[in-house]
Formats: structure tokens, C-alpha cells, sequence
């Protein structure tokens, strides 16, 4: 399971709006769940009723008891009706209570015996109860999107979701991810449908009624939460890694996208076998995209599914592929959550943490280690709060196995890994991971025999690793101090833990005089120490977690001159951007703006980007500034430098850019569209509104929506009112940029305003879809709240159609209640 998360930036932007509970340690201890019986085999038949939204199925579960004689059976399956138990043509008596189903066996069964037990049953996902998290929004498990075909703008599908434990709102089984069944489905739909699952499509046989049978054949085994269907209109681009084949499910429009967006794949396959030890273990690989999914994508074994954010067309790929760290993301579960799955949702960490740190492995592989580290700088960015501080990252007590999925599970676990890593050395660590991969191939892992796994390898004992950062919380908060002897020619580097937990760890200090350092290699293991070094000239810079590997929030007292030189000497990505960060407030002094001048012919574009952000050009000493940033504005490589370059350019008064944001708009790239378009607007108004009239094509003009929509709410461009209330609710809402929150929310106010039904609609529409979406952080209620003001507004105006846009507002509201 991969989530972004959407949702902080939500609470960022309604202030107050939404309020969140703060979470209390629960005192109840989560253990895995017992093994009682165990799953062998699961054969379902399922068709789908779209009238009712519901899916009429039965079931064949094979099982056999774990170790003591059973004589019962309990399954779960949420909010189903049973209509018939049987096993070996005899009618079984059960007990439902709408969430367990309690069998009694009529037999006696031994440890190594294997028996089987038919249901017939209906699903109903609309009655499920059960709530999901941040990470998965809902937990219904079985998801019909526009089922009767009413929404011009959404195509009819049918996608599953079951992490954690939503499967069973579909199928009877044991909803637990200690256990493990291989599997084969009977799916019968609409003809003009395809289909997916897990495993090889082995049969499809058309039947009299003009609908069609797929037999979907899984042979090996993975856990409950991992079984797939996928059903819609969709186009199945083929694409193949050796012998297995890789397929991209889209709809139709995206067709000549999808290898644009998937087709890194393969390359993804062979790097992460190879890395592994382990060839990817399964017979197929394909990928498909959902509308309306309820969180990032989903690691079903063979068939992961994405949200509709995965979709890009060239403009956007161009300038980067956004959703390639999730499509590496998913593919690495296939080694760790299903090939060895964590035995209870407080391990999470054995999936969620190798899965985020697969992100860096596929970076640091494919675009070098600066690009890896700027993604992880952002990962470690999205753990640094006070919430996560309290939670170990493995959990056994919780409120909700929703709530492991978050930034201690994801991005602090990915970051534990990288700092193993470092530990260790590549070939260790890498030998560690195929031991653990093979020790418990198809079965479970926890914690323990992943720090077994590597200790056999490398011999280590990492006992001290794995308590205070397995097992324990928070991170290392250091307040580090030098003091120069001049007299002794020593400098002492004093380092303070100031928070809570007391840490251990190696660490790296450089000690720079002129550009050579001298490395030592410490140990930190009490609250207090101070570690001493000889140097012949004082140093120009004492570089302290040199290797950039620790987890932990670090306070020194480096200079303007210390920060000029970090820049100078620093190899590493976080060297630079600190040295970066430290000096913008500096730029009155000379060698602090030189240096940022220095820093926009990084060799990293990312850095190229924040010097040309931060860089003041107002500046007495900003004359080469600009000429640097001309350079990069036409010539930089990477688009989203040169479009960043174009848009620091535009602050600057005149028109003497004016060519050069016209020639911006006939690039291939999204990003410098946008730049050039909004700057154009400011000194040649006509000019860019002839360009965004020109841009017709339906799938173009919503890829380039951060480039129009602002003109279009700057010009008040009655036309696109309906585009841009469409499109209102991700640029409210779900962005940090706040420049974009505050266009959008002029453009919310303009619609909220107007006499146009079609777009007042649009806005209804999207807000009751986030409302309904978000329900459980109650979004309905601030949804409901702004539509009053709507209604209210439009109830007040003096429009003739002020009865029907005040009916279309009202009735959105009704919907919200």
C-alpha cells in the first residue's frame, strides 16, 4: 500500500475545519491472531448485480486445523447474506452474526486433514459498517463506481480494496495476514468488460445471456488481504519482462500514455530481482488504474491497482513522472508483503518500511544519489512531527490496525533501513535481505527474524539497533558545539541529546582544512559527549553525520564561512541544501550571495531549483544572478528548472521576457507551459488568452489545468467557469503551494457567485464527493458549511435562475446529511 499524504495538507489548509482527536496509547496488547485453522485453497464463482450494487457468490474454502483437532469453523464476512453452508453435499448449521460466520463442521478434523466448506452468499459492500484510515479512506472492500451508468463523466468499473481486513466483505475467509491460500475465480460480466485478477486468466467463455466468464488461477500462496478484481472498459497495453508478461489496464483515452507512465517497469523488475537475491517470484505482473479509488494504490499480488492520479499524458511525463515512486513502490511488495508477508499488522513494518525504502534503492539506481536523497529528505520532512515522536515502529498497541499506516510505518521505517544499510555496507545488507526473503518465502516474517536474517550474515549482534528503533520511538534531537583550542591546535565537538530516549550510534566528522578532510568514525552512546581532534591550520569546516545517514533533528553553530565552505567541499545533496538554507538569510554578505549564485549551476537540478527560488534579485550584486537565470530559463536540460527559471524571471518588471515566454508555450512540457503562460499574462494579456482558447482537446486542456486555470480566474473567462469549477477542489485543497490555494480559492469565490448552473454543479458535485469521501475526519460537515454559504449567496442574488442554482446547492447539502 502506497498513500500520499493528501490529507495533512487538507488539515493545513482548513485551519481549524476539521478536528482530529489526539491519539492515545492503547493498553491492549495486539498479537498475532491465533492460528486455529488454516487456509489451503479458496475457489470462488461471483458475478456482480449492478442494480443493487451487489455481488451474489459462492464459495469453496479448503482448510485444515493448525495443530489441535477442530470440530468448528469461524470465517469472517461483513455485512453478507448467507443463503447456504454445505460440506461434502450436506447442509452444515451456522451461526451469523453479520460479521462472523460460525459453522459447525459435523466432523472432527486432525492436524493434516483437509476439508472443504461450500457457501453460497450475497456481499453487500454498502452495508459494511467498518471505517478505513488516512492511508485507505474506506473499508468496504467491494466497490461499484457509477454502476448504472448515470455519470457522463465516469465510466462504469467494479475494484476491490481488502487491506487491511475488507476482503471478507466479499468472500468468506480467515481475514488475517498470517495466513496463506492460493486461489481461482469464476468472474462473469457484461461482455463488453475486461477483466483482472491475480494469477494467469487461464479460460473466458461467452455465455447465451451475453455476458462472459473469466477464470482467473493463482497456484501459489499469499494472504487474504491480497486477492483482486478489477472490471471495466479498459484498454490492455502489453508490454514484458523476460518471459512474464506486464500489462497496463487504462481506459482508453490513455492508452497511448500508458507506457509513458508503466513502462519503467520491466527495468523496475530486473533491478529489484537482482538486488534482492530473489527473482520475482510470480507468473504475471500487470497494472490497472480505478476511478474513485480510496487510497494511492494497493500491492495485490500480480494486479496492483493505482488512483486516477497515476494517469499523465507527454506534457506532464516529461518533466517527471510523479507516480514513479509509487509504481516502484508496489512492485517492491511483491517480494516484501506478499512474497513473505508480516504476520500481524503491528509488523507492519516488514512491508510498509522495504517498500518505502524501495523508492530510494530504484532512485539512487536509475538517477543517482542526489535524486535519491532529495526524495528522501522529503520522506524524513513527512516524519518529523511531535504525533509520531510517541508511536515505536513496531506497534502492539493500538487504537486501530489503521493507524499503523503512517509516517512511523512508511517513512521513518525506510529511513531505519537506510541508516542498516549504511551500518552494514551494500553487500551485507543486501545478502541480509535475500536470507530473510528466502528463510520465510510465501509464509510470514516479523521484526526479529529480520534482525536474525541479517545478523547471521554479517555476524553482528544488532540487538541495540533494532531495540531503539524496532522497538522503541522517537529519534535523536542533537545540539552540537565546537570549541577551538588554537593554542592546543584541537577542536572539541560537543554533542547533547536533548530529548527523551537515550540513543547509540556511529558517526562520521569530517574536519576540513582548505578542501581535505580528515574523517573519524565515533561512537555516540550517552547524553553527553564530546569527541576531540588535532588539526595543523584551523579547520574551515567541522562536518558532523558526514555520511548523512542519521535519523535525527541537528542543531550546530556553523558560520556564514562554515556554510560557504559546506557548499564548496559537500558531496552529499543534504550538504549543499543546508549550506543553501543557512545563507538565504544571509544575502546582504557577499560570499553567502556568491555562493548562492554558485548554487545555480548545481550539478543536481533540484538544488538548481531552490538556489533560483531563494535567490534574491533585488540584490545590489543580482546583475550575473540573472544573467545565469536567462541561461537556465533556455537552456537548462531538465524543463522543470527552466521553467521555474522562467517564472523568477517574470517577478522582475518590464516586458523584455515577453519572447521568451511565447516560446515557452510551444514547449512539450506541462511545467513550462505553466510558467510562461502566467507570466505572459502579466505583460501581454491577449496574447495568453489566445493561447488558452486555443487549447481544445479535452485530456490536454485538463493536463495543463495549473497553467489555464489561473488565467481563466484572472480573466473571469465566463466560458471556462465550468472547467474551472471542476477542477477547484485539488487546488484548494490538496496542495502546500500557497500561491495556488489562494488563486483557486478566488476562483472558488467567482463560481460561488455566479448565475452559470453548469458550473455551480460542478462545484456541488466535487465538494459532495469530498465530503462523502472524507466523512470519517468529518469533511461532510465543512462541505455542508461552505455549500450553506453558496446556497446563501445564491438565495441573495438577484439572478433569474436563482431558484434553480439556490435547488442544485440544496440539494448537494440534502446529500451530506
Amino acid at each position: 500500500m502506497n498513500f500520499k499524504l493528501l490529507l495533512l495538507c487538507l488539515f493545513l489548509s482548513l485551519g481549524a475545519g476539521i478536528a482530529q482527536e489526539t491519539e492515545t496509547i492503547n493498553t491492549q496488547y495486539r498479537a498475532e491472531r491465533e492460528k486455529i485453522n488454516d487456509l489451503v485453497h479458496t475457489k470462488l464463482k461471483v458475478s456482480f448485480d449492478f442494480e443493487k450494487s451487489q455481488m451474489p457468490g459462492e464459495a469453496w474454502i479448503t482448510l485444515t486445523p493448525h495443530f489441535y483437532h477442530v470440530s468448528d469453523l469461524e470465517l469472517d464476512a461483513k455485512a453478507m447474506l448467507i443463503h447456504k453452508v454445505t460440506s461434502n453435499g450436506k447442509d452444515l448449521t451456522y451461526d451469523y452474526d453479520g460479521n462472523k460466520l460460525r459453522i459447525s463442521l459435523g466432523n472432527t478434523y486432525a492436524k493434516g486433514d483437509e476439508y472443504t466448506v461450500y457457501i453460497k452468499y450475497t456481499a453487500r459492500p454498502e452495508e459494511v459498517t467498518q471505517q478505513g484510515s488516512i492511508a485507505i479512506k474506506d473499508a468496504k472492500g467491494l466497490y461499484f463506481v457509477d454502476p448504472l451508468d448515470t455519470d457522463p463523466k465516469k465510466p462504469t468499473q467494479i475494484w476491490t480494496q481488502g487491506e487491511t481486513e475488507a476482503n471478507s466483505c466479499w468472500f468468506p475467509t480467515i481475514d488475517s495476514p498470517n495466513q496463506k491460500t492460493s486461489q481461482e475465480i469464476y468472474m462473469t460480466v457484461p461482455d463488453q468488460y475486461v477483466t483482472l485478477s491475480n494469477g494467469i486468466l487461464k479460460e473466458q467463455k461467452k455465455n447465451s445471456d451475453g455476458s462472459r466468464t473469466d477464470y482467473w488461477k493463482f497456484d501459489k500462496k499469499h494472504a487474504p488481504y491480497l486477492f483482486f478484481m478489477g472490471v471495466g472498459e479498459y484498454s490492455v497495453v502489453q508490454d514484458k519482462w523476460k518471459d512474464i508478461a506486464v500489462d497496463y489496464y487504462v481506459e482508453k483515452q490513455y492508452e497511448p500514455y500508458a507506457k509513458g507512465i508503466f513502462g519503467l517497469t520491466p527495468e523496475m523488475m530486473d533491478f529489484f530481482s537482482d538486488y534482492t537475491g530473489v527473482v520475482y517470484p510470480w507468473s504475471k505482473y500487470a497494472q490497472i488504474i480505478g476511478r474513485d479509488y480510496v487510497s494511492g494504490a494497493m500491492e495485490n499480488t500480480t494486479a496492483v491497482i493505482h488512483q486516477e492520479m497515476a494517469y499523465q499524458t507527454t506534457g506532464e511525463l516529461v518533466d517527471k513522472n510523479s507516480w514513479e515512486s509509487t509504481i516502484a513502490h508496489e512492485l517492491f511488495h511483491h517480494w516484501f508483503g506478499d512474497l513473505v508477508t508480516a504476520e500481524s499488522w503491528s509488523n507492519l513494518t516488514v512491508n510498509e518500511s522495504f517498500a518505502n525504502y524501495s523508492e530510494y534503492l530504484w532512485f539512487e539506481y536509475k538517477y543517482g544519489k542526489d535524486y535519491a536523497d532529495a526524495h528522501r529528505h522529503v520522506q524524513i520532512a513527512g516524519y518529523l512531527s511531535p504525533d509520531n515522536e510517541l508511536k515505536d515502529l513496531v506497534r502492539f498497541h493500538y487504537n486501530s490496525r489503521e493507524d499503523m499506516f503512517d509516517a512511523v510505518s512508511y517513512n521513518k521505517g525506510g529511513t531505519i533501513l537506510h541508516m542498516l544499510r549504511n551500518y552494514l555496507g551494500d553487500e551485507a545488507f543486501k545478502a541480509g535481505i535475500k536470507q530473510y526473503l528466502n528463510d520465510h518465502k510465501y509464509g510470514t516474517g516479523e521484526a526479529h527474524q529480520l534482525r536474525l536474517a541479517f545478523e547471521e550474515v554479517s555476524g553482528k549482534d544488532l540487538n541495540w539497533f533494532f531495540n531503539q528503533w524496532y522497538f522503541s520511538n522517537g529519534h535523536p534531537k542533537l545540539d552540537v558545539t565546537y570549541v577551538y583550542s588554537e593554542e592546543a591546535k584541537i577542536v572539541t565537538v560537543q554533542i547533547e541529546q536533548t530529548q527523551e530516549n537515550l540513543f547509540q550510534f556511529p558517526l562520521a566528522i569530517e574536519v576540513f582544512e582548505g578542501e581535505t578532510a580528515k574523517r573519524y568514525e565515533v561512537w555516540v552512546d550517552e547524553k553527553s559527549k564530546s569527541f576531540s581532534f588535532k588539526y595543523g591550520n584551523k579547520p574551515d569546516l567541522v562536518n558532523v553525520d558526514a555520511d548523512r545517514t542519521l535519523l535525527a533533528e541537528i542543531k550546530d553553530d556553523k558560520s556564514l564561512e562554515n556554510l560557504a565552505h559546506l557548499y564548496k567541499v559537500g558531496k552529499k545533496y543534504e550538504d549543499r541544501r543546508e549550506a543553501i538554507e543557512g545563507l538565504v538569510g544571509m544575502q546582504e554578505n557577499e560570499l553567502a550571495y556568491a555562493t548562492l549564485q554558485n548554487a545555480l549551476n548545481d550539478s543536481f537540478y533540484g538544488l538548481r531549483i531552490m538556489a533560483i527560488d531563494k535567490i534574491e534579485l533585488s540584490n545590489a550584486n543580482a546583475k550575473k544572478a540573472i544573467k545565469s537565470i536567462e541561461k537556465l530559463a533556455s537552456e537548462d536540460e531538465k524543463t522543470l528548472v527552466r521553467a521555474k527559471a522562467i517564472s523568477k524571471l517574470s517577478k522582475l518588471e518590464g516586458a523584455e521576457y515577453t519572447e521568451l515566454y511565447k516560446d515557452g508555450l510551444s514547449s512539450n512540457s506541462n511545467a513550462i507551459k505553466v510558467s510562461s503562460l502566467q507570466a505572459l499574462y502579466a505583460v501581454d494579456k491577449v496574447a495568453a488568452m489566445q493561447y488558452a482558447a486555443s487549447v481544445n482537446d479535452e485530456l490536454i486542456k485538463k493536463s495543463l489545468k495549473d497553467a489555464l486555470i489561473p488565467v481563466y480566474i484572472m480573466d473571469q473567462t465566463e466560458s471556462e467557469i465550468p472547467f474551472v469549477a471542476d477542477n477547484l477542489m485539488e487546488g484548494m485543497f490538496f496542495t502546500e503551494d500557497r500561491d495556488k490555494q489562494n488563486t483557486y480559492k478566488e476562483g472558488f469565490q467567482w463560481v460561488a457567485a455566479s448565475s452559470n448552473e453548469e458550473a455551480t454543479q460542478n462545484l456541488v458535485d466535487s465538494f459532495v464527493q469530498f465530503g462523502i469521501q472524507y466523512k470519517q475526519y468529518g469533511a461532510d460537515r465543512i462541505a455542508k458549511q461552505v455549500l450553506q454559504q453558496v446556497l446563501e449567496v445564491k438565495s441573495q442574488s438577484a439572478y433569474e435562475n436563482k431558484d434553480a442554482l439556490s435547488k442544485i446547492v440544496q440539494d448537494g447539502i440534502t446529500k451530506l446529511e
